[in-house]
């Protein structure tokens, strides 16, 4: 299980990490929001740890914009600030869980598995991706839109479940080509903006509403509302 720990406290930092990949999680790390963002967004994390006293922006503000950017892992918030208004607020803006600084390391693994299984999809769920009118069969791998079913290549199907798996974020040609092709250099090749055209074509044809659309200079994004 992958977990982002957002920690600008150094010792803490440390030693959180060391327990936590004793746990059994692959931990990443960020000293500060700019870094969490770049992080979260580019990166597919289980779960966020996050501290509310960044060196370069409130916490809550970092958690309000990962949700804002389509970062969906669930949030566990560490804090020093112990006021039930506090706590709420937390709660109330895009965390998922509250846990005061001193804690002891024993509880906040148990919010963490709490956290990860009250997240899970039950394992119907988990052979299935929906976004909007549009459903991925992963077992199948067949994929319908509005109860028609899409006839797509095998590499076209890969595409559109990433796509799915990212719905609502932005993901770059170069994320695409490393996550779907497996190509992790930097290459002048088209294969990603011809396969998309003939997605698109598939997905969003018949009169359907676009819910492929290009970002211009960055990437592509699954509308998801």
């Amino acid at each position: 299980m992958r977990l982002l720990l957002v920690e600008d406290e150094i010792d803490i930092q440390s030693f959180l990490r060391r327990s936590l990949e004793e746990a059994g999680y692959e931990v990443g790390i960020a000293a500060d929001g700019k870094t969490a963002q770049q992080l979260a967004v580019d990166g597919a994390f289980d779960i966020l740890v996050v501290d509310l006293g960044l060196p370069d922006m409130d916490g809550i503000d970092l958690i309000l914009k990962l949700r804002q950017r389509g970062v969906r892992a669930p949030v566990l918030i560490l804090s020093a600030r112990r006021s039930v208004d506090d706590r709420v607020r937390g709660l109330e803006q895009g965390g998922d869980d509250y846990l005061t600084k001193p804690f002891a390391l024993a509880e906040l693994l148990a919010r963490l598995r709490n956290l990860f299984k009250r997240n899970s999809p039950s394992p119907a769920e988990a052979t299935k991706l929906r976004v909007l009118d549009l459903e991925l069969d992963l077992l199948r791998r067949e994929a319908t839109r509005a109860g028609r079913t899409l006839q797509l290549t095998q590499q076209e199907f890969v595409l559109l479940e990433y796509l799915c798996r990212n719905a609502g974020r932005v993901v770059t040609r170069s994320m695409i080509l490393d996550q779907v092709w497996g190509i992790r250099i930097q290459t002048d090749t088209n294969v990603v903006d011809v396969h998309i055209y003939r997605l698109r074509g598939k997905v969003d044809g018949a009169g359907q509403q676009p819910l492929i659309r290009t970002m211009r200079g960055v990437g592509y994004v699954l509308r998801d509302r």
